[in-house]
C-alpha cells in the first residue's frame, strides 16, 4: 500500500487568499447586485507597460522563425536577463553579485517555496509575526516545523520573532539559536521597514550564529526611504549568509506573466559545501527555466523606456497607498505602512478580531482585505489593505469606510 506525505495532513485550513476567494464568492452570489471592490490579495491592475509589451511581441515573432526559435532556455536563465539584472539591481548599487550567481525562476513565491528544499530537515526556522504563509507552509511541507497548537496558532518547533506597534514592526534577534532565518523587507503584511542599520545587525548576527538569511525583496521598488536597503547585499557580510529572493510582479505587473530570479552567493558555504552549488543541482534538475519570451521581457523592464514607465506604475500604486492611509487616518483608525510598501496595516476597531472586521467591511462596506491572523498570532486585532486597485476604486473604497 502507498502512503501519503503526512506532513501535509498537518497544515491547519486552506490557503489564506483561498479562504478569502471561496468568503467572497458566497458573498457576491448571494448579493449580485453589490459592486464589491478588491482591496484584498496583492495582484496588480495595471496592465504591462508599453516597453514590455513591446519586447514580448518582437520575442514571439522570434519564436515564428527557424533562424531566431529559442527551446529549452539555460538551467539558470538567459545570460541577457541575468547581466541586466546584476548591474541594475546589484552593481548599481555597489553589490558584489554576478550574472552567474542569479538564477532566472517563474516567480518569488516558487522560489520561497522550494528554497528550504537544500536544508537539512533539522534545521529550525525563525519567521516574524505577522509572517507571509508560505514559508511556514513550505516548511511543515517538509517536516521541519514540528507540532501545530491551534488555540496559539503556533507551530512548536518554529521560532517567532513578533513584531508588533510595541517594537515599531521591527524584529528582534530571537532568544533560541535557528538555523534559518526568513525577513520579508518591506514587509508583507505590515508594509513596514528597518533601516540599513538594522538590517547590518541582522546580517551581522547571522554570521556570528552560523545562520542562513532568507531575505524577500519582492516589494524593493516601492522603497521611498533612504536609508532603507534595495538589497541585503548592501550590507557587509552578506555574502556569507544570505540568499535573495526577487520578483517581477509588483515590480512590473508580472503576476500573470510569472517571472521572478533568486541570488545565491558562491561564497555561501555550509562547512566545504557550496549552496550555490546545490541550489544549481535542484535548479536543473526540477526546472525547465522561464520561457524566452518571457525573459525577454524581463529583460525590457531594465530598459530606460522600461524603467521609466514603470516608476510612473509604481507612483499610481503609491499614490492609492497614501489615499488609503491619509483617510484611515484622518477617519480614526490606528495605521501603518503605505510608506515604502503597497500594503496599509491597520488596527482593528473596537475589540473585532481580524476575520469579525473582515466580515464587517464585506457586509457594510463591500470592501474585501485581509484578515491579519491569517498572517500569524501577533496579526490578530489588524487587517491589511492593499494599494493595487485603481485610483477610482481605492477612492470608492475609503468613501464607504470612512461612512460605516
Amino acid at each position: 500500500m502507498f502512503q501519503i506525505n503526512d506532513h501535509y495532513q498537518k497544515l491547519p485550513g486552506s490557503y489564506l487568499f483561498s479562504t478569502i476567494a471561496k468568503k467572497v464568492s458566497a458573498f457576491t452570489q448571494e448579493h449580485p447586485d453589490r459592486n464589491v471592490i478588491r482591496l484584498g490579495i496583492g495582484d496588480v491592475t495595471q496592465p504591462i507597460v508599453p516597453a514590455v509589451i513591446k519586447a514580448l511581441h518582437q520575442a514571439v515573432d522570434e519564436m515564428a522563425d527557424a533562424d531566431s526559435f529559442r527551446g529549452y532556455a539555460p538551467d539558470l536563465g538567459y545570460d541577457f536577463l541575468r547581466r541586466a539584472i546584476a548591474d541594475h539591481d546589484y552593481r548599481a548599487r555597489g553589490c558584489e553579485i554576478q550574472e552567474d550567481e542569479i538564477f532566472i525562476s517563474d516567480g518569488a513565491k516558487s522560489d520561497s517555496g522550494n528554497i528550504q528544499e537544500i536544508f537539512s530537515a533539522e534545521c529550525r526556522i525563525a519567521v516574524t509575526d505577522p509572517v507571509y504563509p508560505v514559508y511556514i507552509d513550505s516548511n511543515v511541507m517538509a517536516g521541519r516545523c514540528g507540532v501545530y497548537d491551534s488555540a496559539a496558532q503556533m507551530w512548536s518547533n518554529v521560532i517567532y520573532m513578533p513584531c508588533t506597534r510595541e517594537n515599531g514592526f521591527v524584529p528582534e534577534f530571537p532568544k533560541e539559536t535557528p538555523d534559518l532565518i526568513y525577513l520579508c523587507i518591506p514587509n508583507n503584511p505590515t508594509g513596514t521597514t528597518i533601516t540599513k542599520t538594522q538590517l547590518q545587525a541582522w546580517v551581522d548576527y547571522a554570521n556570528e550564529k552560523g545562520a542562513v538569511i532568507i531575505y524577500d525583496a519582492a516589494y524593493e521598488a516601492y522603497i521611498t526611504q533612504a536609508d532603507v536597503a534595495h538589497s541585503i547585499y548592501e550590507c557587509n557580510g552578506a555574502r556569507t549568509c544570505a540568499i535573495e529572493i526577487r520578483s517581477f510582479s509588483k515590480n512590473a505587473g508580472f503576476t500573470g506573466v510569472r517571472l521572478g530570479f533568486t541570488v545565491v552567493p558562491k561564497t555561501l558555504l555550509c562547512g566545504e559545501v557550496s549552496l550555490h552549488g546545490m541550489w544549481a543541482r535542484r535548479h536543473g534538475t526540477k526546472y525547465n527555466g522561464a520561457p524566452y519570451i518571457i525573459q525577454r521581457a524581463g529583460e525590457a523592464v531594465y530598459s530606460a523606456a522600461g524603467q521609466a514607465q514603470l516608476k510612473e506604475q509604481i507612483a499610481r500604486y503609491m499614490k492609492n497607498a497614501a489615499v488609503i492611509k491619509e483617510g484611515l487616518s484622518a477617519a480614526g483608525y490606528e495605521v501603518y505602512g503605505g510608506v515604502n510598501a503597497p500594503y496599509i496595516w491597520l488596527k482593528t476597531p473596537g475589540k473585532m478580531s481580524s476575520w469579525e472586521f473582515f466580515d464587517y467591511l464585506l457586509e457594510n462596506a463591500n470592501v474585501v482585505g485581509t484578515p491579519g491572523s491569517g498572517f500569524g498570532p501577533c496579526g490578530e486585532g489588524y487587517f491589511r489593505l492593499t494599494a493595487f486597485g485603481s485610483y477610482e476604486n481605492t477612492v470608492a473604497a475609503l468613501e464607504r469606510i470612512r461612512a460605516m
